[in-house]
């Protein structure tokens, strides 16, 4: 009879939680994009280096050939192509107006500081005189830097995207539930879903000045333009998924529902929403980028603070950095809109527990 070593079981036994503790990590390195993380840590633990290894080099190692091969050929043909502003600026020319753009947000909030500095000075200057008429509390009103371009137009999508989230979710509810009210929706999605954002802009324009004839209000015309112009663009994806996944819940579940005589609320949150979860938070998904895609385009149309609006005034502009600085735009763009991506999706997991792509 074979003795087994006490310590031989241990080690297995902190091996299986090892990788216990690994594979439950995956989900999440998966929901922030960072799914190669994985096989390294398992490759670490001594779990089959050799298929870890081809896993790391599929996961990470062709990725980074790719942007390898693409900043490379950036680089070699954009000196090539000559435009009215000159050259196409290379990858290092982008990454200069990179640098250049986060020095000049530091050298204006240097400038914020020190005017509040000052008037904080004066103030307290006043009021030991007793001259407290004299106190004055004025706003800076320096020019917005890259870094609040990028958080104005964030907070513009995302309130249009939640307004069209509140609008959608329960109309897609009601259109999922009653086919008379799918008879009445269905014709409104199909004639306003392909319009333009170009050709919403206008509109929004007009019924926002006439309406909030203020701009002193919580919220600037300009802003509220661009987030509706957001909301009647990006409702749609949202409201088709939410109509879909309900309707395509399982029959004999909504046979239970009767049978238990459940009453609309409960059936709603207890039934439809769980099953349709998936499906609305796919349709939230596209909606968030196709709000994105179509804030930008609003903003450099209606000259609206943020990103789309700091592409246009460089174009405008025509100085030899400009093409440089709207490139750096242009990653930004691309690179919020993966994160805003990313964000739906760890929402999505913790909601649905579901580890789909």
């Amino acid at each position: 009879m074979t003795a087994i070593d006490p310590d031989t079981l241990d080690a297995e036994a902190r091996r299986a939680r090892l990788f216990t503790r690994i594979n439950k990590a995956d989900a999440w390195f998966q929901v922030l994009g960072l799914s190669w993380v994985t096989p390294i840590l398992k490759a670490v633990a001594g779990d089959n280096p050799r298929a870890q290894f081809s896993e790391i080099w599929r996961l990470l190692g062709v990725p980074i050939l790719a942007i390898g091969i693409f900043l490379v050929a950036w680089g070699t043909l954009a000196p090539k192509v000559q435009t009215s502003l000159g050259a196409i600026p290379g990858p290092v020319e982008v990454l200069e107006q990179a640098k250049n753009l986060h020095a000049d947000a530091i050298r204006e909030g240097e400038k914020e500081v020190a005017f509040y500095e000052r008037q904080d000075a004066r103030n307290a200057e006043h009021i030991a005189n007793g001259d407290t008429d004299k106190v004055r509390d004025r706003p800076y009103t320096g020019k917005p830097t890259y870094y609040d371009q990028i958080w104005t137009s964030i907070k513009t999508v995302f309130f249009g995207f939640l307004i069209a989230s509140i609008v959608a979710i329960p109309l897609g509810i009601m259109a999922g539930l009653s086919p008379t009210a799918n008879a009445a929706i269905n014709p409104m999605i199909q004639i306003f879903k392909p319009v333009s954002p170009l050709a919403w802009l206008p509109i929004v324009t007009m019924v926002v000045s006439a309406v909030y004839a203020t701009n002193d209000g919580m919220f600037s015309k300009s802003f509220l333009v661009s987030a509706i112009t957001v909301t009647l663009c990006s409702l749609w994806p949202t409201l088709i998924n939410t109509a879909l996944g309900v309707a395509s819940i399982d029959k004999d579940l909504v046979s239970v529902s009767k049978v238990l005589k459940m009453n609309t609320y409960t059936k709603i949150t207890k039934l439809v929403l769980p099953s349709a979860l998936p499906l609305i938070f796919t349709g939230l998904r596209l909606s968030l980028g196709v709000g994105w895609m179509v804030l930008i385009a609003a903003e450099m149309l209606a000259q609206n603070p943020g990103l789309g609006k700091f592409v246009w005034d460089e174009f405008q502009n025509g100085s030899s950095q400009s093409l440089a600085k709207i490139m750096v735009a242009v990653l930004t763009i691309g690179i919020i809109g993966f994160m805003l991506d990313r964000v739906m999706y760890a929402l999505q997991s913790m909601f649905t527990f579901t580890e789909q792509r």
